[in-house]
């Protein structure tokens, strides 16, 4: 069973910065795609970023690019997002999750990821 536990949210002013942390265990991740989404109160998930798990391919939200980073760690089984010059509409939980396919066509859609991290929050004060 794949579990994903995710770290790092907090309280942030706009223009800071927070790093999340995704821990992943209990399965060999090499075929896998991972994904960062986030969810504000009274509105849809959204897809933020995605990695494969080799590293080498990332994909960003039109909202988020040049402001957040994925990334991996090459020895473990954390996937790491930066998050710079945080806006208040930043303020979400963001979850983690795995693709275990692989379908990296996908990576920018919910319906993809089998399994799903508890969420974190982040919270960005104006």
């Amino acid at each position: 069973q794949v579990q994903l536990v995710e770290s790092g949210g907090g309280l942030v002013q706009a223009g800071g910065s927070l790093r999340l942390s995704c821990e992943a265990s209990g399965r060999t991740f090499s075929t896998y795609s991972m994904g960062w989404f986030r969810q504000a109160p009274g509105k849809e998930r959204e897809f933020v970023s995605a990695i494969r798990w080799s590293g080498v391919g990332t994909y960003y939200a039109d909202s988020v690019k040049g402001r957040f980073t994925i990334s991996k760690d090459n020895a473990g089984n954390t996937v790491y997002m930066q998050m710079n010059s945080l806006r208040p509409e930043d303020t979400a939980i963001y979850y983690c999750a795995a693709d275990p396919n692989g379908t990296w066509y996908l990576s920018a859609l919910a319906y993809a990821y089998d399994y799903w991290g508890q969420g974190t929050q982040v919270t960005v004060s104006s």
